[in-house]
């Protein structure tokens, strides 16, 4: 079961090299008070940066069970070593997730940087990777 009090953040675009990512999605959602604080940050193709966050606030638990779902991939699935080195999911897209029982990124503060990790994703770590992303959507409403 996941805990109650959680923030968690999606970014697409964390794959860089000489320049930083690019992102063009960011969501973040904050746990507390039985509520979830959303807020989600668009770039449109052909502008140089991020909209202002548009927020939203939901019950947890209209979300409970799926929220249960992505804390348990979370505690199941690798990162890259070391951080940020490579995006070893291949779908161009961070998870950070913190509570008191977990801290899980994957793509590392600033991004992917072009390097090679020493730990790979299989197919199911992958597989799970997506689901969790897909998750995050769905309670953001960004499907």
């Amino acid at each position: 079961m996941a805990p109650s009090e959680f923030s968690m953040r999606l970014q697409r675009g964390i794959t860089g090299g000489f320049a930083p990512p690019t992102p063009d999605l960011i969501i973040m959602i904050d746990a507390s008070n039985n509520n979830l604080r959303i807020a989600i940050a668009k770039r449109e193709d052909g502008t140089p940066n991020l909209a202002p966050p548009a927020s939203n606030t939901v019950a947890i638990a209209d979300h409970e069970a799926v929220i249960d779902e992505l804390h348990g991939i979370l505690k199941e699935v690798p990162t890259e070593q070391p951080p940020g080195s490579e995006d070893i999911y291949g779908l161009d897209t961070s998870i950070a997730w913190q509570s008191d029982d977990l801290e899980w990124w994957n793509g590392g503060p600033q991004g992917c940087s072009g390097g090679q990790s020493f730990v790979q994703a299989q197919d199911q770590d992958k597989k799970k990777f997506k689901r969790a992303v897909e998750i995050i959507k769905e309670i953001a409403g960004e499907k």
